[in-house]
């Protein structure tokens, strides 16, 4: 008798182990004494209110798929990957270079993946660590073996820089990491997701889309740039990255003093301080870095990870947390053994 393949739902899922980081940030540094001369601010307001000191500045012909590309590249590298083993590219952005085709599939272009499904995936600063998901659940589950997965935004290209509540807070970036099963190894132990959408117009493009397109007689509105109300901003991140990290480590069966590492979405540093402080967590153990990048949406947490392994913040074995905010709102937190 012939036998019967064994099916994917058959097999005993895999961990999941990210085995490599990379990131690119552009050349062009726009510190607060440049934007004084842009827009009414001042370096003080700025620092005492976000903590940023400065941002990266993409050039008009670098866009997102130029920055995800150089940031895969960095960790695919690290990881020791040709780009034929890439089995799926996802990348998170709310920058795509087109509307189609997906921003993905420009980088598997660029790197020469040639064997890889590619799609973009839309959740703002929460991006990378829903496509980190995304990405575990078709390796667990014997689809994939090797999956890119980058966060990267040109925020740039959406900021009004006469407005001073948001051009102060935003830069652009990539970072990227490499999924793969490895063998004596928990990897992404749990992640947490989650949404809001009655608080979508607290940061959100409101125009550019089918809803609200661009057109000659609303062009001068801006409506295609991104707006934010700060202050209700503000308390929905510490209280939606509160449950996520939470929730996260219940799930995982961990408390916050196994942590050795806790990478934050790179937005204002009060935001942090606030998480710290309700998480009962000493500021030390966060890593922080939006004093030189601001806020780069998908790719803050990707390039503040690829910062912090490459600096051994954290070792083989150890624990560490990952928790973001977006708009949408959204919001996710992930537990990953090293």
């Amino acid at each position: 008798m012939k036998k019967s393949p064994r099916t994917r739902s058959q097999q005993p899922n895999r961990t999941v182990s990210i085995i490599g980081t990379g990131s690119y940030v552009p050349e062009r540094v726009l510190t607060n004494a440049d934007l004084e001369k842009i827009v009414e601010t001042s370096d003080d307001w700025i620092t005492t209110r976000t903590g940023i000191k400065a941002r990266r500045i993409a050039a008009k012909d670098e866009f997102t798929s130029h920055m995800a590309a150089r940031a895969a590249q960095r960790a695919m590298e690290q990881a020791n990957v040709a780009p034929e083993e890439i089995d799926l590219i996802i990348v998170g952005t709310i920058t795509p270079d087109n509307f189609t085709p997906a921003t993905a599939c420009h980088v598997q272009r660029i790197i020469g993946a040639k064997k890889a499904a590619c799609f973009d995936i839309s959740a703002a600063c929460s991006g990378f660590l829903y496509a980190v998901e995304i990405a575990q659940q078709f390796i667990a589950n014997h689809t994939y073996n090797t999956v890119l997965v980058i966060g990267a935004d040109k925020l740039s290209s959406i900021m009004d820089w006469q407005d001073r509540n948001t051009c102060v807070l935003f830069g652009d970036g990539a970072g990227a990491a490499i999924l793969r099963y490895r063998a004596g190894s928990h990897g992404v132990i749990t992640t947490y997701m989650g949404s809001d959408g009655n608080y979508g117009d607290i940061l959100h493009v409101p125009g550019g889309g089918c809803a609200l397109p661009t057109t000659a007689e609303n062009a001068s509105e801006k409506l295609n740039t991104l707006k934010m109300n700060g202050r209700e901003t503000f308390k929905q991140a510490v209280l939606s990255m509160g449950v996520a990290a939470t929730r996260a480590l219940e799930q995982a069966g961990l408390t916050a003093d196994d942590l050795t590492c806790i990478i934050p979405h790179q937005a204002n540093i009060r935001i942090i301080e606030a998480l710290a402080d309700r998480m009962k967590i000493p500021l030390e153990k966060f890593h922080v870095n939006l004093d030189r990048y601001g806020n780069t949406s998908a790719a803050a947490v990707a390039i503040a990870l690829d910062e912090a392994n490459r600096e051994g913040r954290f070792q083989v074995g150890d624990y560490i947390l990952l928790v973001v905010f977006g708009g949408g709102l959204t919001y996710a937190s992930s537990v990953i053994q090293w």
